[in-house]
């Protein structure tokens, strides 16, 4: 992806998240400049990877196979096996119309996908079978506490407000209909290093052609302006 895309990107979501009244925290604004200046007192945000993500799986296509999504919060995976510190996280996401998140399914994490407001997300579910491929088996999901089993390959549809918690070994992919939507997660630990099996192959983070200034980092960028 181009610098000068993700920028668009970014200005674009900060101008849809003022819309729906969606803050988001201090260190958004930093910028390339203000991140030289960081010390110490900033790690937890290096470190846990907090802040924005723009991906477009390497498919060279954003709006067709992409998502826009800000980690507000996280905890580090070491966390999970000693029970102390952060052991939740939390990132909000932007999904564009038809824009699809490829299937995928979280060996550890645990999560619930909220539609936040906008438009409609579509989720579809699958099991992942004993070698990582898609089962034909039914799928047990609790959508707002209420649970539901609903055949392998089934779309479900969020409207704004509701929500769905995805267990490790399920496999999702999903997108939103007909118009952007703000969809929140919260989860346990968050491991985009590690703990993304996805079906197909993809890029998670993407390569940036530098052809413009960065308007804001991403979590790919700390390493390069963060001095600690």
């Amino acid at each position: 992806m181009k610098r000068s895309q993700v920028n668009d990107i970014i200005r674009q979501a900060d101008a849809f998240l003022k819309r729906l009244r969606f803050e988001l925290p201090p260190f958004a604004r930093w910028t390339a400049e203000d991140w030289r200046a960081k010390g110490p007192e900033a790690a937890e945000i290096v470190e846990n990877q907090l802040g924005w993500d723009i991906t477009d799986f390497g498919s060279g296509n954003f709006e067709k196979v992409g998502l826009f999504l800000f980690t507000l919060r996280n905890g580090a995976v070491e966390n999970l096996k000693t029970g102390c510190g952060k052991v939740y996280a939390e990132k909000a996401m932007i999904v564009l119309p038809e824009q699809v998140t490829p299937m995928h399914f979280h060996w550890n994490k645990m999560e619930d996908i909220i539609n936040r407001g906008g438009g409609t997300l579509a989720i579809e579910l699958h099991n992942a079978a004993p070698d990582e491929t898609l089962a034909d088996t039914d799928v047990v999901v609790s959508m707002d506490g209420v649970r539901r089993t609903v055949p392998a390959g089934t779309i479900v549809e969020l409207a704004p407000g509701e929500s769905i918690t995805l267990e490790t070994y399920m496999y999702h992919a999903f997108w939103a209909v007909g118009e952007p939507t703000l969809v929140g997660e919260v989860s346990t630990v968050n491991d985009d290093a590690a703990d993304n099996r996805f079906l197909v192959p993809v890029g998670r983070f993407p390569t940036i052609e530098e052809d413009e200034l960065p308007l804001r980092l991403l979590v790919g960028d700390y390493e390069s302006y963060y001095q600690g």
